[in-house]
């Protein structure tokens, strides 16, 4: 079998479900609120490859790559992205994939690469791999591929020569996760990263879903916990005018409501609440963490948790 439910997962399985699929079935076994979901397991993509006779291929393209040519490391990821996406996906894994899809229970999912050398602290992969929100039933094979796709992006290719990585096997995962269509959406550092005080956690929070803190796109609230009494040592409202919000198939960028612009974006009780669970998430990893969370029907979910490589 190619796929585990999170639940079925640990952090012990990084080498097979990658960073984020470790991470998030770590979390679901712990007791954290994690929207359901499953992972693709990194063998099946080395099997898709093997059984499609891509693997010399893809060999064949990155041995012709020119570092220090831009247009050579181009070349080389459109051509492989297209044998990927071209090649045809074991029948079995199909079948795998959309029956587990079926048990969800789930109109939109989001599905993420995980690489399997992925925020170890030797490299963190975190915003070389490519990530697909609103995704239906009648995209999600093709996603997937898009994820697997993704391990040779320009980025991609470029990031394991710099890290000395090339000879390495490095492969991929992919998440697939109930979409959380959040009402708020934020990060959470549970080490301030600018004061670097232990003590202190910092929130960050938006309106809508979280890709606009992710991309800077806005200026979140932000909100400073003293980690040993659960106080709120500092509270910063930020205006907010555009959200990003569900739309179809796909996202889109609204204006905030006039009676929201302003206002604080969760509450003194939600802030304790958040705050407890990311502490939860820290002191079972037993490090700093940098956590994206969201918020749907007042309640909350963690949709990533990855160490603080900063620090």
């Amino acid at each position: 079998m190619f796929i585990n439910k999170f639940s079925e997962l640990s952090k012990a399985n990084v080498d097979v479900a990658g960073g984020k699929g470790a991470s998030l079935g770590e979390m679901t076994q712990a007791g954290i609120p994690v929207p359901p979901g499953f992972v693709v397991l990194a063998p099946a993509f080395d099997r898709f490859l093997a059984e499609t006779d891509l693997s010399q291929e893809v060999a064949a393209e990155l041995d012709k790559v020119n570092y220090e040519d831009v247009s050579s490391v181009e070349r080389a990821s459109r051509v492989i992205h297209d044998l990927i996406h071209d090649a045809k996906m074991p029948i079995d894994f199909e079948q795998d994939i959309l029956d587990s899809f079926k048990v969800l229970d789930a109109e939109f999912v989001a599905v993420r690469s995980s690489a399997t050398a992925e925020d170890s602290s030797i490299a963190s992969w975190a915003g070389e791999l490519e990530s697909y929100l609103n995704t239906t039933e009648a995209t999600l094979l093709d996603n997937v591929k898009r994820c697997w796709a993704s391990l040779f992006t320009p980025r991609a290719i470029v990031y394991r020569n710099e890290k000395g990585m090339l000879k390495t096997h490095v492969s991929v995962a992919v998440v697939v996760q109930k979409m959380v269509q959040s009402e708020v959406a934020g990060i959470s550092f549970t080490v301030h990263p600018v004061t670097k005080d232990p003590n202190q956690m910092i929130i960050e929070a938006c309106w809508g879903l979280g890709e606009f803190i992710v991309g800077g796109r806005v200026t979140p609230d932000s909100y400073v916990i003293d980690k040993r009494d659960g106080s709120l040592i500092d509270v910063n409202v930020s205006e907010q005018e555009t959200m990003l919000v569900k739309s179809g198939q796909g996202n889109e960028e609204v204006p905030v409501p006039a009676e929201k612009k302003d206002s604080q974006k969760i509450d003194g009780k939600q802030i304790n609440e958040l705050g407890k669970i990311c502490t939860d998430i820290e002191k079972h990893y037993g490090f700093p963490c940098d956590i994206e969370w969201g918020m749907e029907a007042g309640k909350f979910y963690v949709v990533q948790s990855r160490p603080i490589t900063t620090l």
